[in-house]
């Protein structure tokens, strides 16, 4: 959103309690009033989660910062002047505290992507909170109880598109382990001082001269291409030529948890001369899948397992449509690295499906009608930049109402040309057909996608385009629980 349509969103959607916190106007058609976040119920729900009663503390400062991403050297925004920010790792059940110092010129909060926690930490300015103003501080507190592969990056602007992000991995106590390692890979797009920034590029889409270091349609042939064309792409904040090594014996069992932080770009990951073993998606388990590449779009997470070969071994990742690739290398012995640009065979070999993943454990029976079902629109076109829901830009009072305990059905229909990978915040849903868990999924342009949820947190909670800048123009809407 702009300056304009965020005085709105404050104006028009949401104004200050007496206590201080945030209440929201009755949506249009709402007969009920809704479940805000400071709800009692948000902190009944809360205390009913399984918790270990150990406090984990972080603080996260964001800041002007000057990072080497191995070679290019850029002045961006950063937790702490790290790209990426700090790992978070906790056991599930464990009591996170994060404190958030805000040293950045604008507002700014952190959205927890993935764990399914109380309303009011979920982190969107003015929706579940105050944003947290420069010079400002808050603190995070809930109990992380959704095991699996999650990060954290702010809801304002186009903040995420900086190199404001981190890995967030809560461990599974129940997780049959039987790894050596355990790697975190962040993928990323980069455009943040490199002739422009993040907020121009953004200006430039609106006005629809694509802006520096943007174009329009991209994609040469490939449905998941993007609005963008970025100069650089990395794995652990490191372009091609300076790439992060992962050091093992060989026979080893690594796995690889694989997160993608981007703003505009799909990634298909390959690991030369290797299988990879498919164990979770979005931090959910799945029944194990080999498979030469995978695909994952902007906010998703894989879980993969690898038993590793000797020698050296790139670990690609191709920004799809786009001819550019991020780096990283394996090294378990001799050998010499091979060039930043190679492009191992197996990225055009077996690509992992949603279709051939199902999940692990008990799934409610597929094809029970809901109790609700609200049937979402993603439309809007790269010439006018105007993208939406339904036909509407974003709208603080307008709100898909539910009830507390409801079997929920979310319908996306994608009637635009572009691809939008849709998230939900503060659940997971099931996809229609396998039942398999996510709470990001890719609409392919004209494609149609069921999630069914159970809702079981109370709040009000954000849907939305994962790509930065469909968001920001108005692809986004609110779920909202009434009592």
């Amino acid at each position: 959103m702009n300056a304009v349509d965020r005085r709105t969103f404050v104006r028009a959607g949401l104004a200050l309690a007496g206590t201080g916190l945030l209440a929201a106007c009755t949506p249009t058609g709402a007969g009920a009033s809704l479940i805000l976040p400071t709800d009692p119920r948000v902190g009944e729900v809360e205390a009913l989660r399984r918790t270990t009663g150990h406090t984990r503390r972080y603080r996260f400062t964001a800041q002007a910062a000057q990072v080497d991403l191995g070679g290019p050297v850029v002045r961006t925004w950063a937790y702490d002047g790290s790209v990426p920010g700090k790992e978070i790792r906790v056991r599930a059940g464990d009591v996170v505290q994060a404190e958030l110092s805000n040293l950045l010129p604008v507002d700014t909060t952190i959205h927890w992507h993935g764990p399914a926690l109380r309303n009011d930490m979920d982190g969107v300015p003015s929706l579940t909170q105050e944003p947290v103003p420069p010079g400002g501080s808050f603190t995070y507190r809930f109990i992380a109880n959704t095991p699996g592969t999650h990060w954290l990056h702010p809801h304002s602007g186009t903040q995420l598109d900086r190199g404001l992000y981190a890995a967030v991995i809560v461990e599974d106590p129940e997780d049959p382990g039987g790894y050596d390692h355990d790697w975190t890979v962040v993928l990323d797009d980069w455009i943040d001082d490199t002739g422009t920034t993040p907020d121009e590029v953004l200006g430039g889409l609106r006005r629809g001269d694509g802006g520096r270091g943007s174009m329009h349609g991209m994609g040469g042939g490939t449905a998941l291409g993007g609005d963008v064309r970025y100069p650089y792409h990395l794995i652990n904040g490191r372009v091609p030529a300076a790439p992060v090594v992962f050091t093992a014996r060989p026979r080893q069992r690594a796995r690889v948890r694989l997160v993608n932080a981007a703003s505009d770009t799909a990634f298909r990951v390959a690991l030369g001369s290797h299988r990879l073993r498919v164990t979770h998606s979005d931090g959910f388990a799945v029944q194990p899948v080999d498979t030469d590449a995978l695909l994952i779009g902007m906010g998703e997470r894989y879980d993969i397992v690898v038993t590793l070969e000797e020698g050296v071994f790139p670990l690609v990742a191709l920004a799809e449509g786009k001819d550019a690739t991020a780096l990283a290398m394996v090294r378990t012995g001799e050998g010499t690295p091979p060039p930043s640009s190679i492009r191992p065979a197996e990225l055009i070999g077996d690509l992992l499906r949603y279709d051939d993943l199902r999940p692990v454990g008990e799934t409610p029976p597929l094809g029970v009608p809901p109790d609700v079902e609200h049937r979402l629109d993603l439309t809007g076109g790269m010439m006018s930049y105007d993208w939406g829901i339904n036909g509407l830009p974003f709208d603080p009072v307008r709100r898909l109402p539910i009830r507390e305990g409801q079997r929920v059905r979310i319908t996306f229909r994608n009637r635009s040309m572009m691809w939008h990978p849709m998230h939900l915040h503060g659940h997971t849903f099931r996809l229609g057909g396998t039942g398999l868990r996510k709470d990001t999924v890719i609409v392919l342009p004209g494609r149609t996608v069921a999630c069914d949820l159970t809702a079981d947190n109370p709040g009000q909670w954000m849907i939305h385009c994962h790509n930065t800048y469909h968001h920001e123009t108005g692809m986004a809407t609110i779920l909202g629980y009434r009592k």
